[in-house]
This record gives structure tokens, C-alpha cells and sequence, in this order.
């Protein structure tokens, strides 16, 4: 089957700025998008009558694309008002696109950002998928440039600064864009200081879900590296277009980049009416900046879009930008791109445990404590194919003589090791454990003890969302721990979890859903 990445366009599609470059250079996705007339209005639609999917009642037309109808809706039971997003089965399973809906329902079910628009639930019914999303009652940013032209480098600088920071959040939880242009960025109203909430994640790329290459071996925490092409052209990275492995963070930032100056400047940094041209101004990174743009921001938009994505800035290096640092927020802005610190502390809790009376916390493991750490009684794995936001960890349990103090400061050595890295010791004697986390507060292995009697103690492994995790587990962490009495259950996942089958096109009735809390 073809790979049609790039032309999943879930929005309206991509339109030029002012100056107007040719609809060959900026309009179009790279690969261009088969022709299809708009999905088939829903049922009792052009009749006058009310239409009802599920608890929702559907309103207006807000736009159109080629597989989608967004419309404006509302809750029948609260009143709330949200975007309902139409797409068609039958022209994904034709197209070859059920995919990028999968991806698409599965990167924002994993992000929860102040400025990323939220996945409110997921309906289905026999023709259709209904994705219930926040409102934006704004708009998109490109209609608000093109009513008011380019922005002062004052009322671009917050924007950008809410750009970075949903960007910045959503590679932590190893989601890529890979689209990012004026259109897929829209503002939640109409005030002259909107709120920025990025959206259309069709293209998005998943890091534990996809593409580290199995010829070539990475290193511990190397950025996971993708071959598809895919995005539209002027917003495009020069790595993308050189059908070679990339780095989708770096190529992210790149289109951050041209935003960046397509808000300041009022037109695109490339363009040309012949597309091969375009991209060799792309990827010799041919622009100009327009003589009224700061020393400052000129200076972090040649970092932004430099053509090595070796030497292109990184999101925690433009933090430390001048230009980007005035009104900055840099407490908040560190709080919000952290990973969801109350799903990794719950998380850290179910396994320590931070309630009940002390007896319980620290009595040793009985007879029917080991029965139920069995694995044939664990039933996770039933559920890998429901749980689009959490992949299955690798786990790994043995025996140890060593005391507990002996372990962790076991463990507290091989962290010293790795850049960044930072170990949280949790709990008390008879049931104590460490979190080892990364530069970004993401949680990497939870170490957890256990004890058995006065001589031994049961250590449990278990990694977090992460690529490379469970490569330091096994080469680094288990290894430096040694001393093995006896091993009681290693097992790896064999499943991200990250993708499950697309269950949604078995649904057989109209009101059917499947909720994304």
C-alpha cells in the first residue's frame, strides 16, 4: 500500500500569504492530494430538522477539507460548545489515511497543554468518525495575519512563546508534529492577546510507536529518527526533503522558525514558482531578513533555520535566547513543558504507596503477595490494544541479598552516569524504591524494593514512556545492581500500546462511542 502521509490534509488546505508566491510553492502538500469531493453532508442536514450524534447537536459549517467537515456543535446535556470534526471511512480506507487518524486520535488522547487543542471524545457510527474537539473561536492564526498583516516583534513574541512551549511539551511525550504552519495554529478568541492552540496532528509521528531504524543501533536516549516525508513545502525542514533518516524534534523547530518569521515579516523566508527551486532555497537556507527585524531575533531566526539540524537550535536552548526571554514566564513555562507530573507521581504512588497504616507499607511479602506478582496473572496485556496514551513498560523483578540502602546507592551510581539524569528516592525501608528521571522531569525507570525477610529483598524495574528506556534497564541499571539470588519474572512488553487497531470502523450504531477520558 502506498504511503500517503503527506496527503492527509484534516483542516482547510494550505493557502499563501501576502506577497502571494505560486500556488505550486505553498499551497500544496508535497505529495499532492487526491482529488475528492468534500464528505457527504450528515444525516437530515439539508433538511432544516436538528441533527443529534450522540450527545452533541450539530450546528453550523466551520470548514472543509478533502477527507473532513468540522462544524460547530453542542452538548446537549451542559450546553458546551466544541468543533465536531467529520470524516468520512470510506474515503480513509480508499485513500489508504485511516492511519493518520489513528495517529491522530492517538497523539492528542497523550497530550494535555494549555496550548495544544484538546481531544474531547470520539464517536462512530457505520459511515463516519466523529472527533469531538475544544472550540477556537478565533480562528486560525493565518486569517488573523492576513486581516492585519505582520506583527510587531511585541505581539509576535507571546505568540511564539506559546508556540515553543506546546511544541517544546509535546516532544517530551515524544509526539512530533511535522505540519506546523499558520493554518493547523488557531487562537481560542478574538481578543488582541488570544490564546494559541496548535492542532491537525494527522502527520504527527509518535517516538515509541514508530521508526528507530533496526539496521542501525542508537545510543541511550538518541532522538528517535523518521523517514517519511511529509508536511507542507514552504514550512518544510531540509533534512525532510533529503529522503534520509531525521530527527522530527529538529525538524519541528525549523517550522517554528518559519513561523517565526513569517509573523514578524508578513511573507514567507521561501519561495519560488518552480518547486525544485524552492527546495534548494530551503535547504541552502536562502533568506533575508527584512531590515526592520531586531539584531536579536535575527539572530535566533538564522539559529532556527540553519540547514545542519545538528547545529540548529534546540527548544532548551531557545529559552536562553535573548529575544525570547523578554516577558517570559520562565517558572510557568518550565512548569507546563514538565510530563504530566501528577500521571508519574500516581503512578510512582501505586507502587510505593503513600497511604494506608505502616504496617502495610513495611511488612515483608507474604506467601500471596508473590502468588499475585505472578506473571500469568497479569492481565495488562488484554489491554495494550485499548490504552492509546500509556505503552506497556518493560519490567524486570529478581532477587536480591544486598540491604536496601546497598541498592540504591547502586542505583544512584549508574544515574550519576547519564547526562541529565536525576534519581528521587521514595518511601521507607521495608518498601522503598527511586525514580529515575530525565532533563525533562520524564520518568525513565522506577526502581522499587520489597522485602522478602531480613536477608532478602525483591527488586522490581519498570521503565517509563521513553525511547531507550529499556536499553538502560538492561545494559546499565541491571547490570551495576548484580548480585542475583534468583531471577522471578523478566518480561518486555512486545507492545507500545501506542497504536492500537482502529476499532472505531466496527462500531455499528450511530450513537456508539468511545470516550477519550
Amino acid at each position: 500500500m502506498p504511503d500517503h502521509s503527506a496527503d492527509y490534509l484534516a483542516g482547510a488546505p494550505s493557502r499563501t500569504l501576502h506577497p502571494p508566491p505560486p500556488s505550486s510553492s505553498s499551497s500544496s502538500s508535497i505529495r499532492k492530494s487526491p482529488s475528492a469531493a468534500p464528505s457527504s453532508p450528515l444525516p437530515c442536514q439539508s433538511g432544516g430538522k436538528k441533527v443529534i450524534v450522540g450527545p452533541y447537536e450539530v450546528g453550523r459549517l466551520l470548514g472543509c477539507g478533502a477527507f473532513a467537515k468540522v462544524y460547530h456543535a453542542r452538548h446537549t446535556g451542559t450546553g458546551q460548545s466544541v468543533a465536531l470534526k467529520v470524516l468520512s471511512k470510506h474515503k480513509l480506507l480508499r485513500s489508504g489515511l485511516a492511519g493518520n487518524v489513528r495517529r491522530e486520535i492517538c497523539a492528542m488522547r497523550r497530550l494535555c497543554h494549555p496550548n495544544i487543542l484538546r481531544l474531547l471524545d470520539v464517536l462512530a457510527s457505520r459511515s463516519r468518525i466523529y472527533l469531538v474537539l475544544e472550540l477556537a473561536k478565533g480562528g486560525e492564526l493565518f486569517s488573523r495575519l492576513t486581516g492585519r498583516g505582520r506583527l510587531t516583534e511585541d505581539l509576535a513574541r507571546p505568540i511564539f512563546h506559546q508556540l515553543l512551549s506546546a511544541v517544546a511539551y509535546a516532544h517530551v511525550h515524544g509526539v512530533f508534529h511535522r505540519d506546523l504552519k499558520p493554518e493547523n495554529l488557531l487562537l481560542l478568541d478574538d481578543s488582541a492577546h488570544p490564546r494559541l492552540k496548535v492542532s491537525d496532528f494527522g502527520l504527527a509521528a509518535i517516538a515509541d510507536q514508530l521508526l528507530v531504524l533496526p539496521h542501525r543501533h542508537l545510543p541511550d536516549r538518541s532522538p528517535p529518527l523518521f523517514r517519511t516525508i511529509c508536511g507542507t513545502p514552504a514550512y518544510v525542514a531540509p533534512e525532510v526533503l533529503s529522503c534520509r533518516p531525521y530527527d522530527a524534534a529538529k525538524a519541528d523547530l525549523w517550522s517554528c522558525g518559519v513561523v517565526l518569521f513569517v509573523l514578524v515579516a508578513g511573507y514567507l523566508p521561501f519561495n519560488d514558482p518552480n518547486l525544485m527551486a524552492l527546495y534548494r532555497k530551503i535547504c541552502r537556507a536562502e533568506f533575508r531578513c527584512p531590515r526592520w527585524v531586531s539584531p536579536d531575533l535575527r539572530r535566533l531566526l538564522g539559529r532556527l533555520l540553519d540547514p545542519d539540524p545538528a547545529g540548529r537550535i534546540s527548544a532548551a536552548e531557545i529559552v536562553h535566547e535573548p529575544w525570547f526571554r523578554k516577558g517570559l514566564d520562565a517558572d510557568r513555562f518550565a512548569s507546563v513543558t514538565r510530563p504530566h507530573r501528577h500521571d508519574l507521581d500516581g503512578r510512582i504512588a501505586s507502587k510505593i504507596g503513600d497511604s494506608g497504616s505502616e504496617e502495610d507499607r513495611d511488612g515483608d511479602l507474604n506467601a500471596f503477595d508473590l502468588i499475585a506478582l505472578s506473571p500469568s496473572l497479569d492481565l495488562s496485556g488484554f489491554f495494550a490494544g485499548l490504552e492509546l496514551a500509556t505503552p506497556l513498560p518493560w519490567r524486570e523483578r529478581f532477587i536480591s541479598g544486598d540491604s536496601a540502602e546497598e541498592i540504591l546507592a547502586r542505583v544512584e551510581a549508574a544515574a550519576a552516569g547519564e547526562e541529565g539524569m536525576t534519581v528521587r528516592r521514595l518511601g521507607k525501608e521495608g518498601r522503598a524504591g527511586a525514580a529515575l528521571e530525565g532533563p525533562a522531569g520524564e520518568l525513565v525507570v522506577l526502581v522499587v524494593l520489597r522485602r522478602l525477610n531480613r536477608e532478602l529483598v525483591m527488586v522490581e524495574m519498570e521503565t517509563g514512556v521513553g525511547d531507550g528506556n529499556g536499553d538502560f534497564l538492561r545494559e546499565r541499571l541491571r547490570p551495576a545492581l548484580g548480585g542475583s539470588v534468583g531471577v522471578t519474572d523478566i518480561r518486555g512488553s512486545g507492545s507500545t500500546g501506542s497504536e492500537p487497531d482502529l476499532v472505531l470502523f466496527d462500531e455499528p450504531d450511530e450513537s456508539s462511542s468511545t470516550s477519550s477520558s
